[in-house]
């Protein structure tokens, strides 16, 4: 007689073109973030759930909040499961929102086309993906028929490009959900339990506009913002003497990712904005390097005669750190990890930051798992021709299915 395990992977296998049509039409609706109409996409969502018999409660987002944010609409999921008590409530998080697909594709980036086994379009690795192996891995679980405990829960949010704080963070801060456990769209060869925190500035350096003829009656932004941006650039050498301790992290850096000013080439310019991007390993303080960095720009503008300098915080995204609480949920992923796909399968950090620090800010524990390669490079994740290997998808819906039958199983 056949175990649980492999009646999870047997319906798992039975019922896979069929989890391959979800994600195509998953896909196939944008969420290009910005402009950020998501709310489509959510219905969508709703009615391919409903017709497995899945009813997802809608959480819109009130319109005048989700301007102000930048975006146009974000209507929020929550699928509910719930069995015998006495066993934990999990939830599985994944976002529909990404980043514009921009040129280049070779398969088209809305097309969920499948070739040599590997599905494309924008979304499809991250992280759509684990929209299908979340929704897969709890149908699996209830097709067993078997007595469990606890429950389930699918929260399929929409704005994790912009920080997540009208996706996840609204869901608990207006207390909609509280799991005991959180699991979070990842990748297959490892589960994260760890990742930087973020920080993003707007600096606006303001001079003073003259004709270039005459530039003396002017005051350079221009040259005041390269002043700027040299210091906090030589603040990149001194980053790199400062470690994690995390396995997969390695130090600090700051990026500056978009830069505009002047108004003609015979203008000297009166006003630059430039973007930044500031990564904090877990160790580092978010106060104190936000302090910091406004403290570099306050000395570099120092030695501008003429010049004032504003400064906007555009994100806080803090780091996740390990909690104590993930180990029975972690330890499952391994070992069913390395039975599915072959392999031991470690845990580590990335240096990216994502939504799951705002459960892990909530005193959830959580752990970073999905469907994907062993890198976001080899995904082509917010580049042209992004995939997913179907062979990976197909697994870590298994590993997935098999983690929460032994966190759930009555007779565990």
């Amino acid at each position: 007689m056949s175990t649980p395990h492999e009646q999870l992977d047997a319906w798992i296998d039975a019922h896979f073109d069929e989890e391959v049509r979800y994600l195509q039409a998953l896909v196939q609706v944008p969420t290009d973030t910005p402009p950020g109409n998501n709310a489509p996409h959510a219905e969508r969502t709703a009615e391919l759930l409903a017709a497995m018999g899945l009813a997802a409660e809608k959480h819109a987002v009130p319109a005048a909040e989700v301007q102000a944010y930048g975006l146009q609409s974000i209507t929020n999921l929550i699928v509910r499961r719930r069995y015998a008590e006495g066993g934990p409530v999990i939830a599985l998080n994944a976002h529909g929102d990404v980043v514009p697909p921009g040129e280049g594709w070779s398969h088209g980036p809305y097309s969920g086309e499948v070739v040599d086994g590997k599905l494309y379009g924008r979304a499809s690795a991250v992280s759509k993906s684990d929209f299908a192996s979340y929704t897969f891995a709890l149908r699996a679980l209830e097709s067993l028929g078997l007595p469990l405990k606890g429950g389930v829960e699918l929260h399929f949010t929409y704005d994790e490009e912009f920080g997540g704080e009208l996706g996840p963070g609204r869901l608990l801060a207006a207390k909609l959900t509280k799991p005991d456990l959180l699991l979070a769209a990842g990748f297959s060869y490892q589960v994260v339990t760890a990742h930087n925190g973020c920080l993003q500035m707007e600096v606006t350096v303001h001079g003073k506009m003259a004709h270039a003829a005459i530039p003396h009656t002017g005051v350079d932004a221009l040259q005041a913002a390269v002043a700027i941006l040299n210091a906090l650039y030589a603040q990149n050498q001194l980053y790199k003497q400062v470690t994690s301790a995390v396995e997969g992290i390695t130090h600090p850096y700051l990026n500056v990712g978009r830069i505009e000013g002047g108004t003609n080439t015979n203008v000297v310019p009166g006003k630059v904005v430039f973007k930044l991007d500031r990564r904090m390993i877990p160790e580092e303080d978010p106060v104190a390097v936000e302090a910091s960095i406004r403290q570099v720009i306050a000395d570099a503008v120092a030695a501008c005669p003429g010049v004032t300098v504003d400064i906007k915080r555009l994100l806080l995204a803090r780091a996740l750190k390990p909690l104590a609480g993930n180990k029975a949920l972690v330890q499952a992923l391994q070992k069913h990890g390395e039975a599915v796909f072959g392999e031991p399968i470690p845990t580590s950090g990335t240096p990216l930051y994502t939504d799951v620090r705002l459960y892990g800010e909530q005193g959830i524990p959580a752990a970073i798992y999905g469907a994907g390669p062993r890198t976001v490079l080899e995904s082509n994740a917010k580049r042209a021709d992004e995939h997913v290997v179907l062979s990976d998808l197909r697994g870590a819906t298994k590993v997935v299915a098999r983690t929460l039958f032994d966190l759930l199983s009555a007779a565990a």
